[in-house]
Order: C-alpha cells, then sequence, then structure tokens
C-alpha cells in the first residue's frame, strides 16, 4: 500500500460507515478518510480541490442509494469533470443491492474499477488497496 491513501468513503449509512471504519482502521493507519454521505458533497469536495493531488481521493468507495444525489448521479457527473483532476481517482461501487441492473450499468461506467457487495470485509478491501 503506498502511504499515505485517501480513502473516500460515500455512503449515507452511518452504521455501515461506522462498522467499516472499525473493521478497515488496522489497514489505515497514517491514512486519511474522508466521510460523505451523498453524491453532491463528494463532487462538490473533488471540484473544489482538483488541482490538488493531496486533497483528492486516491479512492472512492462509492453506494448506490442515497439522497440528494445517488450514486449514479454522481459518476455520470464525475466523468464529465475526471480530465480536469490532478489525478486518477480508483471508484469501487460498494452497495448492497443485488438487482443484476445495477450491476450492469456500474460496469457500464468506464470510471468504475469493479462492483463490491456489501459489507465490504476487511480482506477484500485489503486487497483493494493493495492493488493501487
Amino acid at each position: 500500500m503506498k502511504n499515505p491513501l485517501h480513502v473516500c468513503i460515500v455512503d449515507d449509512d452511518e452504521i455501515y460507515k461506522y462498522a467499516l471504519m472499525k473493521s478497515v482502521k488496522p489497514l489505515l493507519e497514517g491514512s486519511e478518510v474522508t466521510l460523505f454521505s451523498n453524491g453532491e458533497d463528494t463532487l462538490s469536495y473533488i471540484l473544489e480541490n482538483q488541482n490538488d493531488i493531496i486533497a483528492l481521493p486516491d479512492i472512492i468507495l462509492l453506494d448506490i442509494d442515497m439522497p440528494v444525489m445517488d450514486g449514479f448521479q454522481f459518476l455520470e457527473e464525475y466523468e464529465s469533470i475526471e480530465h480536469v483532476l490532478a489525478k486518477k481517482i480508483t471508484i469501487y461501487m460498494v452497495s448492497s443491492s443485488v438487482d443484476p441492473e445495477d450491476l450492469k450499468r456500474a460496469k457500464s461506467f468506464d470510471t468504475v474499477t469493479d462492483y463490491i457487495s456489501k459489507p465490504l470485509r476487511e480482506d477484500k478491501f485489503k486487497n483493494l488497496i493493495n492493488a493501487l
């Protein structure tokens, strides 16, 4: 894993975010984690920091079903601004949805590296960050 790693978790489920942070905390020592509850806040943060390599996340763990701006709406907007960002961000769609259409739609975005079913377990997360 490259250090320090900046992980961005985008999910409106506070219990899931807390549980995820508890389970992966040992893997993130020295790294930064930014939490968002919807795609709109995440997109605003990325745009505000588009030229800041350190502030931009290395990896985004993106839920589908969120208020304000869901994961798919975020991806549509993100793909239109990706070319102006100071670095490439790896995005994983992490969802409890088992709908085949959600999986198909997620994989239709070039910016989505993979679709992961919740819960994201420590061993899977370790593989994700080691792949960076």
